[in-house]
């Protein structure tokens, strides 16, 4: 009897906050980025992907659960998926696959695998009010607040070279993951491995993600390199005109152009960095016998970071630099390498997973399956897509159009990328965008706005 075809592996790279244009095949000349390069080079790369919220614990349930925010019930930090929800983790392990995730996942909830068979040097820990809930106890000794934290100002002017927690976390997450590697392919010790098993592998970092503090060499090289945005302009608009938690921050007035570089120099250092960890991995799956054309490897990453754009850090925020994520998809062995236009979403490669394997995405998801885009196809496609934030704004991407809508002062904008890419121009009240303007407010119930 003829032995079935095994289903194909899967490499999933994700990192944290890394802004779409720091890097080399998005045509940053500064940031080196020479292993996601190589794999860009044999990939479809999607240069409108968005998240489904610009912040990190509903982007990344988000991207788990194939929903949209308030969908998935995870509209904010501190939330999680409840308990055995039907991630792609557990659909892929309900269909024979190995499933091993190493590093970040953010989940907080009482559930920590979430479908995943193996965490390796992962994130685990339940948030005390998630057992708060449970039993009913209103003396609760600690409870998480991510509101108290110093400004983005404080953040600034302590960027520079060091080694911080999250960085040596990293390391653990990528050692774990080259240890799993050997245990799972080589087992030259006991002969134990499993490589006729199909595998899908997940690496999530941190880095980029602030602190702005990186490797001294790598600090000193971007130092004198990196080039700040020149839009700083700060919106008059009560959400979008904020860092997180702090005014903008303007140069010159608040911090100077040399703190501003520095801050810059970190982030881009981070970026080479989590390039050289995931380029570790790589070799290591190359060195274990593995064909890379063979697999499906993913690329992306929770959302973005403003990097004084606008006068604004951090995300949180509808402005490209935050919402507009890196994507690339590459599978050689069927698709061909090239670039993609459309809207699409992080939510979409839950679907996309499941078609590339053959398995049925469950019929709640939101997520829509990106293969014909890969094979060229995008006549059909709805070139639509939405992120949301804390279950009060919203944002509707169609063709060119950026509807931004927020619920606490009941504020509308329109952005035309076409007409102004840089942001700076509202067109909600241009009557030539009536009709656009009506079809966003139609739509937006949609998404329960």
């Amino acid at each position: 009897m003829s032995k079935q075809k095994k289903k194909p592996n899967i490499l999933i790279l994700m990192s944290d906050e890394h802004r779409y244009d720091v890097s080399g095949f998005y045509g940053n000349s500064v940031v080196r980025t020479p292993n996601l390069d190589r794999l860009a080079k044999d990939a479809v790369v999607f240069d409108n992907a968005y998240t489904p919220s610009p912040v990190c614990i509903p982007a990344r349930q988000c991207l788990a659960a194939g929903q949209y925010p308030r969908t998935c019930k995870v509209e904010g930090f501190g939330q999680d998926l409840t308990p055995n929800y039907r991630t792609f983790a557990r659909v892929f392990s309900e269909n024979g696959y190995q499933t091993a995730a190493c590093g970040k996942l953010h989940h907080l909830g009482l559930d920590q695998m979430q479908g995943w068979r193996y965490r390796i040097a992962g994130d685990t820990e339940v948030d005390v009010s998630y057992y708060h809930r449970q039993s009913g106890n209103e003396n609760v000794a600690y409870r998480f607040n991510s509101a108290v934290k110093w400004d983005d100002k404080k953040e600034i002017l302590r960027a520079g070279p060091g080694h911080p927690v999250h960085a040596r976390e990293d390391e653990l997450a990528v050692q774990g993951c080259r240890n799993f590697i050997y245990k799972y392919f080589v087992d030259s010790f006991y002969d134990r491995a499993k490589r006729d098993e199909p595998l899908m592998l997940y690496v999530g970092l941190q880095n980029p993600h602030y602190p702005y503090i990186a490797e001294e060499s790598l600090f000193n090289y971007y130092l004198n390199r990196v080039v700040p945005y020149e839009n700083t302009q700060p919106s008059s608009h009560p959400f979008l005109g904020r860092c997180s938690n702090c005014p903008p921050l303007i140069v010159g007035q608040d911090i100077s152009e040399r703190d501003l570089k520095r801050a810059m120099a970190a982030y881009y250092a981070n970026i080479e960095m989590i390039d050289r960890q995931y380029g570790e991995i790589l070799d290591d799956l190359v060195n274990a016998g593995e064909n890379l054309d063979d697999w499906i490897i993913i690329y992306t990453t929770d959302h973005g970071e403003m990097l004084g754009e606008h006068s604004i850090w951090e995300k949180q925020r509808f402005y490209e630099g935050s919402v507009r994520v890196p994507l690339l998809i590459r599978y050689p062995a069927k698709f061909k390498p090239g670039r993609c236009d459309r809207n699409v979403n992080l939510i979409d490669i839950y679907a996309t997973l499941c078609e590339l394997c053959g398995l049925t995405a469950p019929p709640q998801v939101e997520s829509r399956s990106l293969t014909g885009l890969m094979a060229g196809q995008s006549q059909d496609w709805d070139n639509e897509t939405a992120s949301q934030y804390r279950g009060k704004n919203l944002m509707i991407k169609r063709n060119d159009l950026k509807y931004h809508c927020y619920l606490d002062d009941q504020s509308e904008l329109l952005f035309d990328l076409q007409r102004d890419p840089l942001e700076n121009q509202d067109f909600s009240s241009d009557p030539a965008y009536a009709a656009d303007m009506e079809y966003f407010r139609t739509r937006r119930k949609d998404y329960g706005f």
